[in-house]
């Protein structure tokens, strides 16, 4: 099956034998740890903030302010923590209507509560093996390793490396249940842009749908899901863009399948920083769309497929900049809501979770492309920090958040263990 083509929906949980090495034994959590990337919530946070986004680079604090504006247009605050609040809210319900009896703690990687404290804290409270969810679908430095790294540093720094165990759920770009509600958002939003035009007297007009996502450097893309212990091939030569593309196109599929809707389409980038004699992944938003009018593309439907939640980079860089560009050259456009706390994610989530848990497991791991599921334990190297190797729990590489078991042992538990359990019965801002 080619990576482009959207599994059929009898056929989601087939066993993908490549990533199946990388699959672990259920274990007993005792808690599970909601890990996102933080953001500012008063003008007094924003220089701060962006200091911990930037730390180790010698950005200037004058240099910080430049690029500091969208947070102050909107009071010095992000949306992501009260976002995050309210997903740890609704994950706390769909695990208890499950009967799940896990509490979810959190943890930022860049602003309060920062993710050292919230281990101390757990560890404190008697926890000893965590699950960690992140606000990140897909695989790249920023989005996976940088996570597992910044618990593997404050295991380190705190001394907890050994006595508290962590570990995380798979990538889930393609889980349905982060597929789904950008499946009916989309044509929904087909639908909106159609009747624009409609009302307009172009009924005909062509429409272009943007799959949207953050731009990251050309090298981080190129090392994304790259690992000596990787045997594929991705599209673009990186599991980041490839893992985009294979989403959108079974986006697309679906809803085509189910509404009859249709339209070309294309992934996008946006949101890129740095400087700017270092590539990043292009074609930016407003680019495309200016390309696309010139083209007498009419109508733009922006699904902002690489988000979890309307945090700042979707409420500025989409719904602020690329749907301003879009009426200055006078198409009709919207955009699709992230998946945020759509009810069909949040159970996708309590899924993921259920697929590593001894008690109320699921052994199935259900994928809508053929990349996935993607793998509970990260190859050896993959996703490399060109900055220098740094602590890192949740790889086959190492023991780090482990309780010094290696994984590779736990690995070749968690085939046996699920094959058991088959026969007996699932940034940048990022």
């Amino acid at each position: 099956m080619s990576p482009f083509e959207a599994r059929d929906p009898a056929d989601v949980t087939a066993v993908n034998p490549v990533t199946e090495a990388g699959r672990m034994a259920p274990k007993n959590y005792d808690a599970v740890l909601l890990a996102s990337f933080g953001g500012p919530e008063g003008q007094e946070d924003v220089i701060p903030f962006l200091r911990n986004v930037t730390r180790g680079r010698g950005i200037p604090d004058e240099r910080l302010e430049e690029v500091s504006h969208h947070y102050r247009a909107n009071g010095g605050i992000s949306p992501i923590n009260q976002q995050n609040r309210e997903l740890k809210a609704a994950l706390e319900a769909g695990l208890s209507a499950r009967g799940i009896d896990l509490p979810v703690l959190w943890g930022n990687r860049n602003w309060a509560p920062y993710i050292p404290q919230t281990l101390q804290d757990a560890y404190d409270a008697g926890h000893r093996r965590l699950l960690m969810v992140t606000t990140s679908a897909y695989s790249c430095y920023s989005s996976c390793r940088q996570y597992r790294e910044d618990i593997g540093m404050a295991l380190t720094e705190t001394g907890l490396d050994g006595r508290l165990e962590v570990d995380k759920v798979r990538q889930y770009f393609d889980h349905p249940g982060f597929v789904e509600p950008f499946i009916e958002g989309t044509a929904a939003g087909l639908a909106t842009v159609r009747e624009q035009l409609s009302a307009a007297g172009a009924p005909d007009a062509p429409v272009q749908i943007l799959f949207a996502t953050h731009s990251i450097p050309t090298r981080d893309a190129e090392a994304a899901g790259r690992s000596e212990g990787e045997p594929r091939e991705f599209e673009e030569g990186s599991a980041y863009v490839a893992q985009h593309l294979a989403t959108a196109a079974a986006v697309m599929q679906r809803v085509e399948e189910e509404s009859g809707l249709t339209a070309p389409w294309s992934l996008v980038y946006q949101s890129r920083s740095g400087a700017p004699h270092v590539p990043w992944l292009e074609p930016d938003i407003n680019d495309a769309i200016e390309e696309l009018a010139g083209q007498g593309v009419k109508g733009i439907v922006i699904v902002p497929l690489g988000f979890v939640s309307d945090h700042m980079e979707v409420v500025w860089d989409l719904d602020t900049e690329a749907l301003e560009t879009c009426a200055n050259l006078g198409l009709a456009a919207t955009r699709v809501p992230t998946p945020g706390t759509h009810r069909k994610f949040v159970n996708g989530l309590v899924d993921l979770i259920s697929e590593r848990t001894v008690a109320n497991n699921i052994s199935d791991r259900p994928a809508v492309t053929a990349l996935g599921p993607w793998y509970d334990v990260c190859r050896p190297g993959c996703c490399a920090n060109f900055r220098g190797e740094k602590p890192t729990i949740a790889g086959a590489d190492t023991t780090v958040g482990t309780g010094h078991d290696p994984y590779p042992g736990e690995a070749a538990a968690g085939r046996s263990g699920a094959a058991a359990s088959n026969t007996a019965g699932g940034a940048a801002q990022q």
